[in-house]
């Protein structure tokens, strides 16, 4: 009976099994590595239209770079919160959130939680408070800086930060590419992909030439691919004509896995590991740390 009880207390929490579970299936021989880019990588992931996959790609890419030997933050900006809920990560009212940042100035650390189950991993939550806060932050001081700020306050060093935007074109979308270095667009692959797009690349100029100089689209990332349908062939075709190696040859298929992980709380990487959109993620997020590696070598992160 004594025996029973200590093993069962030395186990690993669930989720912290299925985080090795995840491993061992993506992974088995160990072979594949994500190098650590050689300094923070700050990524905004972005796009206008609600549906795409922001939240979705923010998370998994997180995680499978976080189970590879990154020391990675996801950064909810999304008043909804499905980035938090994805991480099972509190974020009911009266947590402290990213708006504690934004509206009181408090460093990220203050405001930055644990995820369970996966030791490289950490969150800031969004609660329904962030609702309010692109009001609030129009008569705030230095308005468009203030989660740059909070960052650069914040003592943790992290490989990568991630942060999940808000599907509009608004001051918290403009507080994540005043913070990032690099934006990563998912892209639906269905009609008008590229038109919707066209929005965000403008206000991403109108950012680098008044706020943020070193801001660079980096990564493109097809989302919703339906290998049955010739326009998802068409809307790929478009899009790598239009963003050249911007684009990840990874491409993320419409996968019943992907949707079902979040109401468990859970990203695909850890709920269902075997499936095709955990192994389409674990290769866009492959692709993003080698491409990191090798920006870094010819001179700069790409």
């Amino acid at each position: 009976m004594t025996d029973a009880y200590v093993s069962r207390e030395t186990e690993d929490p669930p989720l912290a099994q299925e985080a090795k579970r995840a491993v061992e299936i993506l992974n088995p021989s160990g072979e594949i590595t994500m190098p650590r880019p050689p300094r923070r990588r700050t990524m905004c992931v972005a796009n206008q239209k609600g549906g795409v996959g922001k939240t979705t790609t923010a998370v998994n890419i997180a995680v499978a770079l976080a189970l590879h030997g990154n020391r990675v933050l996801v950064i909810d900006l999304d008043p909804q919160g499905n980035a938090s809920t994805g991480l099972n990560v509190p974020h009911h009212s009266g947590v402290p959130d990213v708006y504690d940042c934004l509206i009181d100035g408090a460093p990220l650390d203050a405001v930055t939680q644990q995820v369970e189950g996966i030791p490289n991993l950490w969150a800031v939550p969004a609660t329904i408070d962030l609702a309010g806060a692109e009001i609030e932050l129009v008569s705030v001081v230095a308005r468009e800086s203030r989660l740059k700020r909070a960052i650069e306050a914040g003592g943790s060093d992290y490989d990568y930060i991630f942060i999940d935007c808000p599907p509009s074109l608004g001051l918290l979308t403009v507080n994540a590419l005043v913070a990032a270095e690099e934006v990563l667009i998912p892209i639906q692959c269905e009609y008008y992909a590229l038109e919707g797009v066209q929005a965000l690349t403008n206000n991403i100029e109108l950012v680098r030439s008044h706020l943020n100089p070193k801001l660079d689209i980096s990564t493109v990332l097809l989302t919703m691919y339906d290998r049955r349908t010739r326009l998802a062939d068409l809307v790929e075709q478009d899009v790598r004509n239009h963003f050249g190696d911007k684009c990840l040859n990874a491409v993320i298929p419409r996968n019943v896995r992907v949707s079902e992980a979040p109401s468990y709380s859970q990203s695909v990487m850890t709920y269902d590991p075997g499936s095709r959109g955990a192994v389409s993620y674990f290769e866009a997020a492959q692709e993003i740390a080698l491409r990191g590696a090798q920006g870094a070598q010819v001179g700069g992160v790409a």
